[in-house]
C-alpha cells in the first residue's frame, strides 16, 4: 500500500515517531516515580536509596501528582497509543502479513514497537496506581 509512494512512507514514519516521542514523554514522570519505589528498597547503594526515597516523597508530598503525573498522563499515553497502533494496523496490510516473520517485523517497524511498549507501560502504570488508591 504504502511502497509505491515514498513521501507518504516518510509521512506515515514521521507520525509513528512523533507519537513514540510524545508516549515516552507521557509515561516519564510515572516511570520515575515507578522506578523510585523499586530503587529505594533493593539497592545497595545507600546515596541511590536517598536520592529514590527524595524523589518517591516529593510525589508524596503533592496531591496533584497523583492525579496528574501518575494518572492523566499515562492514561492519555495509553490512550494515544491505542489509536496510534490500530491506525498502523488498518493502514498497513502489509505489516500484517510480516507479523509472522518475527525478526523482520521488528527490524522494519521499530517506531510501531516502541509505541507498542510505551502503550503497555502506561497501561500497567495506571493499574498498579488504581489498585494502590483502592487498597488505600
Amino acid at each position: 500500500m504504502l511502497s509505491g509512494n515514498p513521501t507518504l512512507r516518510y509521512k506515515v514514519f514521521m507520525k509513528t515517531v512523533t507519537t513514540a516521542a510524545v508516549e515516552l514523554a507521557l509515561i516519564a514522570p510515572a516511570a520515575l516515580f515507578m522506578t523510585s519505589l523499586v530503587t529505594r528498597e533493593i539497592t545497595p547503594l545507600p546515596v541511590a536509596a536517598h536520592v529514590a526515597q527524595q524523589i518517591v516523597l516529593w510525589y508524596a508530598g503533592r496531591m496533584w501528582t497523583l492525579w496528574g503525573l501518575l494518572l492523566a498522563l499515562p492514561f492519555a499515553a495509553l490512550i494515544t497509543g491505542c489509536f496510534a497502533l490500530r491506525r498502523t494496523w488498518n493502514q498497513a496490510g502489509a505489516q500484517r502479513d510480516r507479523a509472522g516473520r518475527l525478526f523482520a517485523a521488528i527490524a522494519a517497524n521499530l517506531e510501531t514497537l516502541v509505541v507498542a511498549a510505551a502503550t503497555l507501560a502506561a497501561g500497567v502504570i495506571l493499574a498498579i496506581v488504581v489498585l494502590h488508591m483502592a487498597a488505600n
